[in-house]
């Protein structure tokens, strides 16, 4: 067998040992990844040093290594969010729809691990505690494997996880992490013993996993988000929004890229909103529309309506009205996040049903999509295919349901 092959079989083995661990053995192994990532706070962060300073040789773009960087705040972070799916209830074992048939049978379905979820992605090393995380208490064993520019940091948070786990008399190959870039293309052959693929970074990588896996794959495409300002709008409202889900953090999925203005508050809400966006240091790319109505904008091309910036630059684009917002994020969207800014409860209630993406925001930044934020704990990705979820992925996402039949000497006549 070969090392992948190897490690894949290893986290099979271990993985129902977890799915069987109580609750209270699932909780402190979390409690324990909490309390090691403070303990080792210097360790890490030395270890992450090491990656920035190679992203800074390498070239790489100001939102690549804010998305590669860690430190106190955002390791304390981290760990937080750790505690908090150890505080959420455990959905292993638990039986719902429980009903008695006529013949006196009764039928339910039980919740229980998925068993085996391999997890590739780029650039951010707290994917490596979420994922892992959430994998551990939903009975998951976990593949990680992450990109090599967060090499040392992925390698000294993937140890705080398998440490966590031996403390609590677990195996530490519940969770398994892939070193070697040439080992993807290997790892996703492995439909013997990995039961899903989740790949997390850019759309490149996303294709690249999905085209090429023997494992059913949940995909987290490119977030082309969107806020819309209606008519109705209460234009500082919306320009506080606006200027948040653009640059709040600019180099993740559920920023804002698409900005569309209703034309009958453009000629007073572009000028305002595009005079602060450029203090902040946006790039504008507009419209011809919004372009006369703040002539510094670069002109817009259809390449733009498409683009996930993940940096400081935003697209404008002036619209006759709601239905035309929406039938630009239809064409243009990845089914990610989306905002209606509107003081109209009907069309706000309008654009949440007829916009197709996981998640719709009323008066609210797009900034909002996120698992730890939508009361998840935290999430493993963000699923833009809506099979088998859609949308933040937390716990539950992380489940499937079994049968169970409950009877008395039941046989079939």
């Amino acid at each position: 067998m070969s090392t992948v092959q190897q490690m894949c079989q290893a986290a099979r083995d271990a993985q129902p040992a977890l799915a069987t661990a109580s609750t209270d053995t699932k909780n402190a192994v979390l409690r324990g990844v909490a309390d090691l990532l403070m303990e080792r706070a210097d360790t890490i962060l030395a270890s992450n040093a090491l990656d920035l300073a190679a992203a800074e040789e390498a070239g790489l773009s100001s939102a690549m290594v804010d998305r590669l960087r860690l430190d106190h705040k955002r390791l304390g972070g981290i760990a937080a969010a750790v505690r908090d799916i150890a505080a959420l209830p455990d959905p292993i074992g638990d039986i719902s729809d429980l009903v008695r048939r006529p013949n006196g049978l009764r039928v339910g379905r039980m919740r229980i691990p998925l068993g085996v979820v391999a997890m590739i992605f780029e650039s951010r090393p707290n994917v490596v505690i979420d994922a892992g995380a959430l994998c551990l208490k939903s009975g998951n064993a976990a593949i990680l494997k992450g990109g090599r520019e967060a090499a040392h940091s992925n390698l000294a948070l993937a140890q705080v996880l398998r440490d966590a786990l031996t403390a609590q008399g677990l195996p530490a190959d519940a969770v398994v992490h892939l070193t070697e870039r040439g080992q993807v293309s290997e790892l996703l052959e492995q439909a013997q013993t990995v039961d899903l693929v989740i790949p997390r970074g850019g759309e490149g990588l996303i294709r690249y996993v999905t085209q090429n896996s023997q494992i059913p794959v949940v995909q987290h495409y490119k977030g082309v988000c969107h806020v819309f300002v209606d008519d109705t709008a209460d234009l500082a409202m919306a320009a506080d929004i606006a200027v948040n889900a653009k640059t709040q953090r600019p180099g993740v999925c559920n920023a804002l890229e698409t900005l569309l203005v209703h034309r009958a508050v453009a000629e007073k809400f572009v000028p305002a909103v595009a005079n602060t966006l450029s203090e902040t240091g946006v790039e504008l790319r507009g419209c011809e529309r919004a372009r006369a109505l703040w002539p510094d904008m670069t002109p817009a091309g259809d390449a733009d309506w498409h683009a996930e910036y993940l940096d400081l630059i935003l697209s404008v684009r002036v619209v006759d009205d709601m239905d035309a917002a929406i039938e630009h994020i239809r064409i243009y969207g990845s089914d990610h996040t989306e905002s209606i800014i509107t003081s109209d409860y009907g069309r706000a209630n309008a654009f949440v049903a007829s916009v197709p993406s996981s998640a719709v925001m009323v008066n609210a930044s797009t900034r909002f999509n996120d698992g730890g934020e939508l009361g998840l704990g935290a999430e493993i990705g963000i699923s833009t295919s809506r099979l088998h979820a859609f949308g933040p992925m937390g716990l539950k996402e992380l489940t499937t349901q079994k049968f169970v039949v409950y009877g008395e000497g039941h046989v079939r006549p």
